[in-house]
Formats: structure tokens, C-alpha cells, sequence
């Protein structure tokens, strides 16, 4: 069953009328429900606030990173284990085609039903899944492989366990060497990018967001807790953090918005992988213009272009 967001009972409701025609033959009446659909569709996520696109992100039935895996790539082979201490099913790495171009696909899989999602740890990994994603990328450097990273988690793991095993030090050591990868890497917030679970993976020569992502250095609940100590003023942290696409492009920390489905990815998952294939293709060509040494050059030009500061005499 489809899960419904409170902003989307309308939509809901017309699907519903839609199902009922077709089961009882009534296509004149399908035709004009469809029209209905559309309507009711520009006019609910035409005017989306900052929280209900948080909504979205989190949705439970939007694609997961196995499921682009699932839609984009062909001849998939699962990379397994940091080769220091385990396997952390938090995150993915494969190898395979995606549209003819090798591909080493990255991903931060939070996990569908209560078996999957802590099996997968809701989708927060461990340091040694930070490192099982820098030896992935370091494999792809070895045979010259673009890198397609897919961010969404809420964080990473802060248990007691990731600490000692040296959590900072991981997201660190990850975010020190992807600087200097010299191969092509494009990562791509498909949910939630939350804090430095989601800058492991985010350094990238193209750092892009879908339609309905968030990337924050903390979730608006976290927020409110800190500033206000009132947990019922998420939507108003949520606004103020900016964390939609739209602020983070005119703010200049990220390069695109990938325009998924209007309606969003989890009512069109075919649509919303497509979108991302494209959209992955089409940076990998742009960027083999460039030799190895513009690549790398580009890509500290870029790290270091984000944020300002003012001197105060």
C-alpha cells in the first residue's frame, strides 16, 4: 500500500475515484480523473514549504540507493568490507555499467521495514563503512572509474561502538582523500543529507541535489531542541536552516537540482533513476575534458570557494 503524506489526501483521494472507474470499465471517467490528477498535483507540490519537501525526503516509499542500484546499473557486483574490521550494510558499493560507462556506484542505504532497517542501521554507517566506501574509490582511481556517490542518511552512526572505532577520524580521512581522487566524482543527495554522514561521500567535482532532498548540518528536530528547547518548532528550524535545493544552489554550496517527478520520486522511481542516470553521464563526459591534474585543481578551487569570512578590524 502507498503511504500518503498529510499534504497529499487530496491526490490520494482522486487515485482512489481513478481505481474504482477502472475496475468497473468507466474509461471516460478515468480520462477525466487523470486531468483532475494533474491539476491537483500542480497545485499541491507547486507551493511545497521548506518542511513538507523534508517530508518528501524522508518518505518512506521514496527509491533508496539499492534501488537506483536496482534501475540504473547493469552487471552489478557488490564490493564488500573495509579490510580492517567489517562488512557496515549502511553503505553500498558496487561495481557495473550504468548507460555503457563503467561505474563504481557509492550509497548510504537506510533500509525498508523494521528487519531491512536495522539490518541496514536506518542508514547511519559506522567508520568502517566510511572506509569501505574510500577503498571502493580508491579501487576506481587504481582502473581510472568514475564515481557516482548517492547520499541519504540522517547522520552518521554516533553509538559508542563507531566512537571508539574512530568515527570522526573516518569522515575525516574520507573527506582528506577525496580531495584528491583523480578520477571523476559526482555524488548526488537522493533523500536526506544529514551532517557528516553525508560529507563522507560529498566530496565531489559535482555535488548535486533532487528536487525533494535536504542537506543540513543538523535535522530541524535536532535544531529546535538546541535553540528553543521546544520540539514543536521543527518546521519553524526547518526554514530557518535552509536546507531545500533551491537556498543551497543561490548560496552556491551545491552545482544542481535534479528535477525529479513533480510528484516526487516515490510515485515514479523509473522517472527519478532516469533523471539521475542522465544526469551522471552527462557529468562524467563533461569532465573527461579535463586531464587528470585541471580535474584535481578544479575540485580543491571548488572546496575551497565555499563559506566567506569577514575581518573585523
Amino acid at each position: 500500500m502507498a503511504t500518503y503524506l498529510d499534504f497529499e489526501q487530496s491526490i490520494e483521494s482522486i487515485q482512489q475515484d481513478i481505481e474504482s472507474a477502472r475496475a468497473r470499465g468507466d474509461m471516460d471517467a478515468v480520462e477525466i480523473l487523470q486531468k483532475d490528477l494533474e491539476k491537483e498535483v500542480s497545485k499541491v507540490f507547486g507551493s511545497l514549504s521548506d518542511y513538507q519537501k523534508l517530508q518528501l525526503a524522508r518518505h518512506p516509499d521514496r527509491p533508496y540507493a539499492l534501488d537506483y542500484v536496482r534501475l540504473m546499473m547493469e552487471d552489478a557486483q557488490e564490493i564488500h568490507g573495509d579490510r580492517m574490521y567489517r562488512d557496515d550494510p549502511a553503505i553500498l558499493c558496487y561495481l557495473g555499467w550504468i548507460g555503457g560507462q563503467r561505474t563504481v556506484l557509492i550509497g548510504e542505504q537506510k533500509g525498508r521495514g523494521t528487519k531491512h532497517k536495522l539490518r541496514r542501521n536506518f542508514g547511519m554507517p559506522h567508520p568502517e563503512g566510511y572506509r569501505k566506501a574510500l577503498r571502493a574509490v580508491k579501487l576506481a582511481e587504481k582502473f581510472d572509474i568514475p564515481v557516482l556517490m548517492l547520499i541519504d542518511t540522517p547522520g552518521a552512526y554516533p553509538g559508542i561502538g563507531a566512537e571508539e572505532r574512530g568515527q570522526s577520524e573516518a569522515i575525516a580521512r574520507n573527506l582528506f582523500e577525496l580531495s584528491g581522487v583523480r578520477v571523476p566524482l559526482i555524488s548526488v543527495v537522493i533523500g536526506e543529507g544529514g551532517s557528516g554522514g553525508a560529507l563522507a561521500i560529498g566530496v565531489a567535482d559535482r555535488l548535486a541535489m533532487m528536487r525533494y532532498s535536504v542537506f543540513a548540518v543538523i535535522s530541524p528536530e535536532g535544531c529546535s531542541a538546541i535553540l528553543w528547547n521546544d520540539p514543536s518548532k521543527v518546521e519553524q528550524a526547518t526554514k530557518a536552516l535552509k536546507i531545500t535545493p533551491d537556498a543551497l544552489k543561490e548560496y552556491g554550496l551545491i552545482d544542481d537540482i535534479i528535477d525529479e517527478p513533480l510528484i516526487g520520486a516515490h510515485r515514479d522511481k523509473a522517472a527519478a533513476a532516469e533523471a539521475v542516470k542522465r544526469y551522471y553521464l552527462d557529468a562524467v563526459k563533461s569532465l573527461r575534458e579535463l586531464s587528470k591534474e585541471e580535474l584535481v585543481n578544479k575540485r580543491y578551487e571548488k572546496l575551497i570557494s565555499v563559506g566567506e569570512f569577514k575581518e573585523e578590524s
